[in-house]
Formats: structure tokens, C-alpha cells, sequence
């Protein structure tokens, strides 16, 4: 059995949304168990609406909440009764206790895991590592990192590689994917002293599939399977993508609505059009994973529906299946031991 905990509270739409896309995934999966931490007042009384197998899930009470508005280190330290500390405190203390979802505050989840379950050894830093649909059927694409690390140097960018296409291996069968780093031009040379010392390092990495540089015009274009980058330019890169998507399907349903004849148009293609708003949906591909913590760590956005919680405990658990936090271990040391040679 896989015990995976959930952070009840947190996100906007919270314990609602968290309880239905847990008891979803436990029926899903049989080898399964679930503990729901948060508010009992608001669990107890959705679960009693759903039927699920109750000897494998569990409600662990905890009567705060942490915010977006709360300082997120001071927060972990002096909410101690709040969803995300006990969660943390049950992964910490339970050995059985295998993986942490959340839809609550980045920074306190990101401060929680590196006060409370510490890093897998010889990770310098853990990374964000969201997924995106791609313009290619099927087909999507990581970034590494998205936030987490806002100052990096050639060796963090490294072991994202790494972390990032095992993730990518053990919880969604890519073989062999392909490696990128962010950069201004596609060219070896492009690119800032950074850029250019990683891009040899990538180069010289066995454990990777390194195809080169790629910029931020080809994110979507379905040609890789993971985008290596700094903190600060990974987000950028998210936001920016995810709010140009947004717009242009605003702007496609403006135009639709515009006359009489664009309606009837819309009208034919509507299938169509559902069809991608349900490829640029977040809600189904989960949420990120912090890549390097000692135990499984996935962040779902703050606004996820049920599909979305469902989506991430199934990533959790697919890791932790697939035994990603010792395969990252033993990659990250040899990768260490070539770059001493």
C-alpha cells in the first residue's frame, strides 16, 4: 500500500474539491491509502456523500488554514494546528507516510518541506516541475524550474535536467525525453555566461537525452519534453504562456459572439473549440512537483477543481510507485562523481 496525504484546506475551492479528487483516486487505485488533513467539521460531512473504501482513508484534524497572505517560513513555524504543518508533521513522523498533495500557499509548501523533510542527498536544490499540453496529439512538456529557485548556477540546472527526466520516465513513461535549455537562440553559443557554461555541462551529462537550446517561442511546439531553466525565467516563461493561452481563447469567443454570421460559425466548430479548452485546461495535468525533496511533494493550483486533486494524487502516486526519489538519489551521485572527474 501507498499512503499518500492530502492537505484538505489551502486552495480556493477547499475541502470540497480535495475530498471528491481523493475519493476519486481511491477508488481508482487499490493500493491506495489516503488522509485527508484538515478541518473534520467541513471533511467529515463530504465524505458521508461519497462512497469509498473507508478502511483506506483517514481524517487527521487540524483547525488552521495557512494563507497566501501568511509569511511562509513564520507560518510553518507558529501555525503548528494548520493543514500544511500537520500534513508535513505526518510526513515527517509516519514512515508509511509517502507523499505530500497540496493546493495551499507555494512559499509555505516550498519552506514546509525543506524545514520538515529535507532534501534527497546530494540535491543542492529542489525544483518546481509543472506540465503543459503541447500543440503536438497527446504530447507535453515539463519545465524545471518554475519558481522555486530564483538564483542558480550551472550545477542546480544540472540536477533539474536529471530530476526532471526521471520525473518524466517513472510518472509518464516518456522514454528518452527530450532535454532543452531555455535560452535567447537556438545557436550552442547564445546566451549569457550561465546559459553557456550549463549548456557544456548538459552536453557532457550521460543520464540526460540533451538536445540543445530552445527558446520560448517552442514551448508549446510538441518538439520537447523538458524545458531546463532557472527559477525566475521558468516562471516568467509559465505565466507568460499560460496568460497569451488565456487571451487568445478570450479573444477567439469575443470574435465568435461578434454577428450573426460568426455565431453560426461557431456553432459548426464548437466541438472543436471544447475540444481545446479541454487541452489548455490545467485541471487535467494535475499539478508540480518539487523535484529533489526527500519525500514526494505536488503542488495543484490554488483555484484546481476535483479533476485536478485527482490528477495529482494519481502523479504522487505513480512516483512513488515507480521508486522516482531513489532513482534521483542514485542519478544525482553519479552525476556528481562525473562532473569531479
Amino acid at each position: 500500500m501507498i499512503k499518500i496525504v492530502v492537505d484538505a484546506m489551502g486552495g480556493d475551492n477547499s475541502p470540497s474539491v480535495n475530498v471528491s479528487g481523493a475519493v476519486k483516486a481511491l477508488n481508482e487505485i487499490k493500493n491506495l491509502n489516503i488522509t485527508l488533513v484538515g478541518d473534520e467539521s467541513q471533511i467529515v460531512p463530504l465524505l458521508a456523500k461519497e462512497k469509498y473504501d473507508k478502511t483506506r482513508l483517514e481524517v487527521l484534524h487540524a483547525s488552521e488554514v495557512i494563507s497566501c497572505n501568511d509569511k511562509p517560513t513564520e507560518a510553518i513555524k507558529t501555525k503548528k494546528d494548520s493543514s500544511m504543518s500537520r500534513a508535513f508533521e505526518l510526513l515527517k513522523t509516519d514512515s508509511d507516510a509517502r507523499a505530500l498533495v497540496s493546493l495551499g500557499s507555494t512559499g509555505a509548501l516550498l519552506a514546509g518541506t525543506v524545514l520538515r523533510v529535507g532534501r534527497i542527498k546530494g540535491v543542492k536544490r529542489p525544483a518546481f516541475c509543472p506540465i503543459l499540453p503541447t500543440m503536438r496529439q497527446g504530447k507535453t512538456v515539463g519545465i524545471c524550474d518554475s519558481g522555486a529557485n530564483v538564483d542558480c548556477d550551472s550545477v542546480y540546472l544540472q540536477q533539474f535536467a536529471v530530476m526532471g527526466s526521471l520525473y518524466l520516465q517513472k510518472a509518464y513513461g516518456v522514454k528518452n525525453p527530450k532535454v532543452a535549455l531555455l535560452n535567447i537562440g537556438a545557436e550552442e553559443e547564445k546566451g549569457d555566461a550561465l546559459r553557456k557554461e550549463t549548456y557544456q555541462l548538459l552536453k557532457d551529462t550521460a543520464a540526460i537525452n540533451f538536445v540543445g537550446n530552445m527558446e520560448s517561442r517552442d514551448l508549446l511546439s510538441g518538439d520537447f519534453d523538458l524545458v531546463v531553466c532557472d527559477g525566475f525565467s521558468g516562471n516568467v516563461l509559465l505565466k507568460s504562456t499560460e496568460g497569451a493561452c488565456l487571451e487568445l481563447m478570450k479573444l477567439l469567443k469575443k470574435s465568435m459572439l461578434s454577428s450573426f454570421k460568426s455565431k453560426i460559425g461557431a456553432l459548426l466548430i464548437k466541438k472543436k473549440m471544447y475540444e481545446i479548452k479541454d487541452l489548455m485546461d490545467y485541471n487535467n495535468y494535475g499539478g508540480a512537483v518539487l523535484l529533489g525533496a526527500a519525500k514526494t511533494i505536488v503542488k495543484g493550483h490554488g483555484s484546481s477543481k476535483a479533476e485536478a486533486v485527482y490528477q495529482c494524487v494519481k502523479q504522487a502516486y505513480n512516483m512513488e510507485a515507480n521508486n522516482l526519489c531513489q532513482a534521483i538519489s542514485e542519478a544525482i551521485t553519479a552525476a556528481t562523481a562525473n562532473n569531479n572527474q
